[in-house]
């Protein structure tokens, strides 16, 4: 009987696709003449999400994909890649948008980011999808599950840097929520004062 959760969920392609667009989005909302808080929140907004990302893709993709592709070169070279995006993640987090090589340390980033995702996106996902057909969607159910762990490890870390990458955007819908709530509650009204004797 196959898995539920296996036979609902995206493919694991699918979700890597996914992540990219989200992390080449977040470089787009990045300017060098934005507001340092925001700078900041956009970079750790998008670290979180590329660390996020490569745990699981080294815990469960890479090792699937090992399996059907014997020694392919783009494989090989895409675990130290996550290495030196870890290092240049732990080099912006030990500076502040104040720092003169902030601006082109993520840019540096973002340059390994496309390089790595073009070579994900040509290669590696396509030989999945053609070598792991029937084992996509459990693949995809265990990096959702993974995931979804780690997300947990942070989840004040990645509100506040979301508010911050999003201000205008958390303050509509958290003005909305209040608005909502304060129509939902029941009127109070004033009893006179005399009927308080």
């Amino acid at each position: 009987m196959p898995d539920t959760a296996s036979s609902m969920s995206p493919t694991i392609t699918s979700m890597i696709r996914l992540d990219h667009m989200h992390v080449l989005a977040a470089f787009h909302r990045y300017h060098a003449d934005s507001p340092w808080w925001r700078k900041r929140a956009i970079v750790h907004s998008t670290c979180a999400a590329l660390e996020i990302h490569a745990q699981p893709e080294e815990e469960i993709f890479y090792p699937a994909l090992a399996t059907v592709l014997n020694d392919d070169p783009t494989l090989s070279k895409s675990r130290p890649e996550h290495n030196e995006m870890r290092a240049t993640i732990g080099r912006l987090r030990t500076m502040g948008p104040e720092n003169a090589a902030y601006d082109g340390l993520f840019h540096q980033l973002m340059a390994a980011v496309m390089h790595h995702v073009a070579d994900e996106e040509t290669v590696l996902l396509p030989a999945a999808e053609r070598a792991l057909t029937s084992e996509l969607r459990s693949l995809g159910a265990r990096m959702t599950r993974r995931r979804l762990q780690l997300l947990g490890e942070r989840p004040g870390e990645i509100a506040v840097n979301t508010v911050g990458t999003f201000p205008v955007a958390t303050f509509l819908i958290a003005s909305l929520a209040v608005l909502g709530i304060t129509r939902c509650l029941p009127k109070v009204t004033k009893t006179p004062a005399r009927y308080l004797l």
